[in-house]
């Protein structure tokens, strides 16, 4: 849920928050949907992290029946953010310069502050469209696409699924695969693995000569990034009131994936800064995921809890507990609490700063988010029926992320006086609209 790493990463996370927002949405308007008749839906969400990333996103779906089986679905996501995003410096006791991304322009942190980058800002537009039929009575197939494109970044996306019914239709088996291309050109092009920021703190004689020291950091103005993914599934069930799901989940990402914006403090003995160099990540990650989820409808409510393991090639090993209770009343509205639990271990090669004393490594990154971490969410849902048959929700939730102290390169105790792990609080909150 973090939104705030990089204008190509909050986008990533945002899109995940369109997904969960309109998977409810994309089933409950196809239970009531008849032949030839389209329906839709909207959702708007705010996302705020107090004094950093402030999110605004617009979800639009629309989806089409056609015959008994077929199936059209169209989705437009429009989000923006802005704020200030942590730039990966550590915190030191005296004010800090640093450089913009684009080289355009400097920023200054004061002292005891975790640098923040204001120049954080990034708009994206997403189309998804995806077609679902029959292939036999207990076999069905889906094929989509996705476009995005941010000022820095676009991606390219084509995806299939085939499932199949067993036993009366209570058990259902799926395989899906999925392609990506992107590409990414951030601003101020891409920096050279820990070549040293440059700063202009009045050392050059003239703008050229700052621009030809700024320039011999710069590879190339762009790079791409290739994804291939496996899902297979597995639906049961159980009984009238019982259902349970399997999912697992492989993913092989190439290219370009260290983040452009993204620096490390080198300290001295003492813990102060003497450089700041930009980070570099492995170019392939090969991921695995396995997802469980069992849903029980009660007389008058519905229970669901569902964990999620994640283990990748970088050492990250994540555990995620999400459950959401549903409680239906009367007049057709329902209250619906959500509790959200995550924890993952740290990348192999993050590290909150980096020392004289010590060789550079081959790959390294202080972004917290591939630290020790663990973060909570919690919050409720209301949904309600309009007169005409319209339904509408309001959704409200607060996130709190925590780095743990851990990866520590070297142990200065002038270091332990500042704040190298912040934690991160968000409000949440949701709007949508079934019509």
């Amino acid at each position: 849920m973090q939104l705030k790493k990089t204008p190509k990463q909050p986008a990533r996370i945002a899109e995940k928050l369109a997904v969960a927002a309109t998977a409810l949405i994309g089933s409950t308007a196809n239970a009531q949907q008849t032949d030839g008749e389209w329906r839709f839906s909207s959702s708007v969400l705010a996302y705020s992290e107090p004094d950093r990333v402030s999110a605004a996103e617009f979800i639009a779906t629309a989806n089409k029946t056609y015959g008994d089986e077929g199936l059209l679905d169209v989705k437009i996501v429009l989000d923006s953010l802005t704020g200030s995003s942590a730039n990966g410096a550590i915190e030191q006791h005296s004010a800090q310069t640093f450089t913009r991304p684009s080289g355009k322009g400097q920023f200054v942190t004061q002292a005891d502050d975790t640098p923040l980058d204001d120049t954080f800002k990034d708009t994206r537009l997403q189309v998804n469209a995806s077609w679902t039929n029959a292939l036999t009575e207990d076999m069905r197939y889906t094929i989509g696409s996705n476009l995005s494109r941010e000022y820095d970044y676009q991606s390219i996306t084509i995806n299939g699924e085939i499932a199949k019914d067993f036993f009366q239709k209570n058990t259902t088996l799926s395989t899906g695969l999925s392609f990506g291309s992107d590409q990414v050109a951030p601003e101020g092009d891409i920096p050279l693995a820990f070549s040293s920021m440059v700063v202009n703190q009045g050392q050059y004689n003239s703008e050229q000569d700052y621009w030809q020291a700024f320039d011999a950091t710069r590879t190339k103005d762009s790079d791409s990034i290739t994804t291939a993914e496996l899902l297979l599934g597995w639906t049961q069930i159980v009984n009238r009131r019982m259902l349970m799901q399997f999912n697992y989940g492989f993913s092989d990402t190439r290219g370009y994936l260290t983040d452009p914006f993204k620096v490390l403090s080198v300290v001295n003995n003492q813990g102060i800064t003497q450089d700041l160099v930009y980070e570099n990540r492995p170019d392939a990650r090969a991921q695995h995921s396995i997802f469980a989820l069992t849903k029980y409808h009660f007389e008058a409510s519905i229970f669901d809890i569902s964990y999620r393991y994640i283990a990748d090639d970088w050492d990250i090993n994540s555990h995620t507990i999400d459950t959401h209770w549903r409680f239906m009343l009367q007049d057709n509205s329902f209250w619906e609490p959500h509790l959200r639990f995550y924890q993952q271990s740290a990348a192999k090669f993050y590290q909150p700063f980096l020392t004289q004393s010590q060789s550079l490594p081959s790959y390294a990154s202080a972004d917290y988010r591939l630290g020790d971490l663990s973060a909570i969410t919690i919050g409720i849902k209301y949904g309600f029926q309009m007169h005409d048959g319209d339904r509408a929700e309001v959704r409200l939730e607060y996130y709190k992320q925590a780095p743990r102290k851990s990866n520590q390169p070297a142990d200065i105790a002038r270091l332990n006086e500042l704040e190298l792990y912040p934690e991160v609080d968000a409000l949440i909150l949701q709007l949508n609209y079934y019509f």
